[in-house]
């Protein structure tokens, strides 16, 4: 019998069922982007990450410290669900605990640490042989030991790269975009098969990390993006011993072809062109490098591409936002968006699905309504630490929140911001200020998202020229008095989010009263009817009666 039959019969039903949750979720997942030093405006390595689920939004500082020897640190499953009541925290075990930690941002998937070292999420599945519930280290347990552990991009993939495979990769395919201030990681990570035990000698994990060029940006959208490896090129990648050896022992690849980590360790259907998945790596791309006209059909893209124009980060949040405006797949112009061309559309269940579309899905936006956070982060090698890390966070969806500057020196954030649930409205959780501006919007969008963007704009564009004005204010005063430093960029950073929050419920409210049984209310106080669009009206048989024999 074959490794990979023995693989394949060894799936008992937990481990089967639990990776086949994950890969029909993986598709709808997150979308994260990378930007080289040299292809930003401002010198700043970028990542970027849509978090698109029901993930932990709640943004916590877990300080550092130093350890006692014999020290131990705890190991969860679990961990990025933590707004979800029914999925508790699954302890697996503990490992030993390092000397010192570093101060991290703690959210569904931890993003930052004191370090200005910056992390962006993408699931990609893999193949369902892959998976290993023997595994302790799940992705947001294994970014946790990294921002803890971890100064550099380097040094993070080799902390997650080594526990993964001493104590086992639970998780199913991953990709992490990694940036410090002078370089940019994609690192992806898969596991190694239900039959691996901790003591049978064997990494734990197959994994490898392609350093993306200082000129050149990328994007990830669950699908792993890696393929050709460079075995003898020790500055720009890095894998585990076993990435060619078990692909051979499981068929996925055989000596004299080329091999390719993402063919080896996707499946068939995943490596060919993948519209939910593909069409959002296309659209990031072309967004950047429209001159390379990139076919929206492809079945590959190349990893990294040079930009047209050097990018800044209001460049990636707007991507962040993007629902395929002007191109054939904006749902929102098609039968689909309604008569107020609303672009955010639900997933329906496959029970609802027409007979012989029980696979088909809407087209995937990068941004979704199910978002619970976003974020473009930004590091400057040239800047001390606490100064020279800006995060860009948004709460809920990206197209109707506002992307507030975290810095990394940032010592504490408004009890709002790091507080509240999902299953109940809440008025003391900033999350449930976005959350509810979005799905209003959703009644009458094509009005209201003129309102909303208007909102964005002025803070955003406040925010963009303020932050590097004080990031190098912050930077001189550094110099002289750190502690002063910090407490400028906290200052600013709490501010912002308390500014920004307040508006966005006091807005909430706003369109509540504006756009009110399908009218529009004028600050006159006078009403006009916003109706319907006459293509509308004609296509669902406006003027027909309930009953074609009654006269009209």
């Amino acid at each position: 019998m074959s490794v990979r039959s023995v693989f394949k019969r060894a799936g008992v039903a937990a481990g089967a069922l639990a990776v086949s949750a994950v890969l029909v979720g993986s598709a709808f997942g997150c979308t994260a982007m990378m930007a080289g030093k040299k292809a930003t405006v401002d010198g700043s390595t970028m990542v970027s990450h849509t978090a698109d689920g029901w993930y932990d939004h709640r943004l916590q500082i877990i300080p550092g410290r130093k350890w006692d020897n014999g020290a131990t640190a705890p190991v969860y499953k679990n961990l990025c669900y933590q707004t979800i009541p029914i999925k508790p925290l699954d302890k697996v075990g503990e490992i030993p605990q390092v000397e010192e930690t570093y101060t991290y941002f703690n959210v569904g998937y931890p993003f930052m640490n004191e370090h200005k070292l910056m992390i962006g999420e993408a699931t990609w599945g893999g193949r369902e042989e892959l998976y290993c519930d023997n595994g302790w280290m799940m992705i947001e347990m294994l970014e946790v030991f990294a921002l803890q552990r971890a100064k550099t991009a380097r040094e993070a993939i080799t902390v997650m790269g080594s526990l993964a495979e001493k104590y086992g990769y639970g998780d199913a395919g991953e990709g992490l975009c990694i940036a410090d201030g002078d370089e940019v990681w994609l690192f992806e990570i898969a596991g190694p098969g239900p039959l691996w035990t901790s003591d049978n000698g064997k990494p734990g994990a197959v994994w490898v990390a392609a350093r993306i060029p200082d000129d050149e940006v990328s994007v990830i959208a669950n699908r792993s993006r890696i393929g050709r490896v460079d075995f003898d090129d020790d500055e720009n990648y890095m894998y585990s011993s076993n990435v060619k050896t078990f692909a051979k022992e499981m068929g996925w690849w055989k000596e004299g072809e080329e091999f390719l980590f993402n063919k080896a360790y996707m499946p068939a259907e995943d490596y060919a062109y993948s519209p939910v998945c593909s069409r959002r790596e296309w659209r990031a791309l072309d967004l950047m490098a429209p001159s390379l006209k990139l076919k929206s059909t492809e079945a590959q893209y190349p990893l990294s591409i040079k930009p047209d124009r050097k990018v800044s980060a209001k460049d990636l949040m707007t991507i962040n936002r993007d629902h395929y405006q002007g191109t054939p797949y904006d749902l929102a112009k098609t039968k689909a968006g309604g008569p107020f061309e609303c672009p955010v559309l639900y997933r329906p269940n496959r029970d609802q699905k027409p007979e012989g579309t029980e696979h088909t899905y809407w087209e995937r936006n990068i941004s979704i309504f199910r978002c619970s956070y976003s974020h473009v982060a930004q590091s400057w090698s040239d800047l001390p630490d606490p100064v020279g890390g800006v995060l860009w966070f948004g709460l809920d969806q990206p197209l109707t929140t506002v992307y507030v500057p975290v810095f990394c020196g940032v010592t504490e954030v408004p009890e709002s911001w790091a507080t509240g649930m999902r299953h109940k409205m809440d008025r003391n959780s900033a999350w449930w200020a976005f959350n509810f501006v979005s799905n209003w919007a959703t009644v009458k969008w094509n009005y209201m998202i003129v309102d909303i963007a208007a909102e964005q704009e002025k803070f955003e564009s406040r925010f963009l020229a303020e932050v590097p004005k004080l990031r190098d204010e912050a930077a001189e005063v550094y110099g002289k008095d750190p502690s002063k430093a910090v407490a400028m960029v906290t200052d600013y950073t709490n501010e912002a989010m308390e500014v920004v929050e307040a508006r966005w419920w006091a807005l909430g409210d706003e369109l509540v009263g504006k756009y009110s049984d399908g009218y529009v209310m004028t600050d006159e106080g006078s009403q006009e009817g916003a109706g319907y669009p006459t293509w509308w009206l004609k296509d669902v048989g406006f003027g027909a009666t309930s009953n074609p024999s009654d006269p009209k």
